[in-house]
C-alpha cells in the first residue's frame, strides 16, 4: 500500500514504451523507515510534468498523489516531491584511492603471469572501472559502485583467507575478487546527469552476461581456476550462474567468491545513503 507520510528512497528507474506507443516509467522505491519495497508506474503525462532528476537513484521523495493497484501489486504515481537530493555516487577522490589500493593489491601478487594479466586489465580500463555501477538495481547501483563493491570484496577476502588452512591460493582468490564483475564495465551504462543506470544494448548483442565475459577473458589468458570461480559466483543457475553451486562434487574453491560477493551485496555500501554513513 501507499504511505503518503513515508519517505521513500529511489532504488531504480527506467522508461519504456507501452503497446499503445506512449511512454511509461517504472520506479522502485524503498520505504526508508520500514525498508520495504514499493513498485510504481508513471504514465507519460506524469513523466512530462515531473523533472527527470527527481528519479535519481538515492533521492529521498514523498508520494503526494497516487493509487494502489491490488491486482498488479503496484502503485500508480501521479505526483511526488523531492525531500533530499542524492549524490551521483562516490566522489572522485575516493574512487582514485580505491583504484590505487586495488592496484597495490595486484602488485603484491607473487605469480608474475597472473599479476601481468590482471594489471593489464585494470590499467587498460581505468576510466570505465572508476565510474561503472555494480548493478542496475540490486546493489551498488551508483557512480563508482563497481569499484566500491570490488574494494569491499577484497576486504572480506582479507578477513576470511587466514581461516582457509592453505586450501586456497591468495593471489587467485584476490584476482577472482577483482575480476568477478569486470564485465559490468561494459554491461551497464550510467547517465552522469541523472544517475540512471541502464543495460548497454551493444554489450547484449555479443555477450550473455558479465559472468560470461569474465569467464571468457580468464580462459583466454590461461586462468582456468579464476574463470570457474567467476562462472559460479552467482550461486544458482536461475540467478545467472554458469555453474550452479547446487551441483554435486564441486571442488571447494568454486564457492568462495560467491559468498564474498554476497556479503558485499548485502552488507556493504549498497545504497547511495550508505555512503553518507561514517
Amino acid at each position: 500500500m501507499v504511505d503518503f507520510n513515508a519517505d521513500y528512497e529511489v532504488m531504480a528507474y527506467s522508461v519504456g514504451d507501452t503497446k499503445a506507443g506512449t511512454k511509461m516509467g517504472k520506479l522502485q522505491l524503498r520505504n526508508v523507515e520500514e525498508n520495504s519495497t514499493l513498485n510504481c508506474i508513471l504514465w507519460e503525462e506524469t513523466l512530462n510534468r515531473l523533472d527527470p532528476k527527481l528519479f535519481r537513484t538515492g533521492n529521498v521523495v514523498k508520494i503526494t498523489n497516487a493509487s494502489f493497484n491490488e491486482k498488479f501489486n503496484n502503485c500508480l504515481v501521479n505526483n511526488m516531491e523531492l525531500i533530499k537530493e542524492a549524490a551521483l555516487g562516490i566522489d572522485e577522490k575516493t574512487r582514485d584511492e580505491h583504484f590505487k589500493y586495488i592496484l597495490d593489491v595486484i602488485e603484491s601478487f607473487k605469480n608474475e603471469e597472473l599479476k601481468k594479466f590482471v594489471k593489464n586489465v585494470w590499467l587498460e580500463h581505468e576510466d570505465l572501472i572508476k565510474v561503472a555501477p555494480a548493478a542496475k538495481m540490486m546493489h551498488h547501483n551508483y557512480l563508482g559502485g563497481l569499484i566500491q563493491h570490488i574494494f569491499e570484496c577484497l576486504g572480506f577476502a582479507e578477513c576470511v583467507f587466514p581461516k582457509m588452512h592453505k586450501k586456497m591460493n591468495k593471489d587467485i582468490l584476490f584476482a577472482a575478487c577483482i575480476l568477478h564483475d569486470i564485465g559490468k564495465i561494459f554491461e551497464y551504462k550510467i547517465d552522469f546527469e541523472t544517475g540512471f543506470v541502464e543495460y548497454n544494448e551493444d554489450f547484449k548483442k555479443d555477450w550473455i552476461s558479465h559472468s560470461q565475459y569474465g569467464f571468457s577473458l580468464c580462459m583466454a589468458n590461461n586462468q582456468q581456476q579464476i574463470a570457474k570461480m567467476i562462472a559460479a559466483h552467482h550461486g544458482r543457475a536461475d540467478w545467472g550462474a554458469m555453474i550452479d553451486l547446487g551441483e554435486k562434487d564441486l571442488e571447494n574453491y568454486y564457492y568462495i567468491v560467491h559468498h564474498i560477493d554476497d556479503l558485499s551485496a548485502k552488507f556493504g555500501k549498497i545504497y547511495i545513503s550508505d555512503l553518507e554513513t561514517k
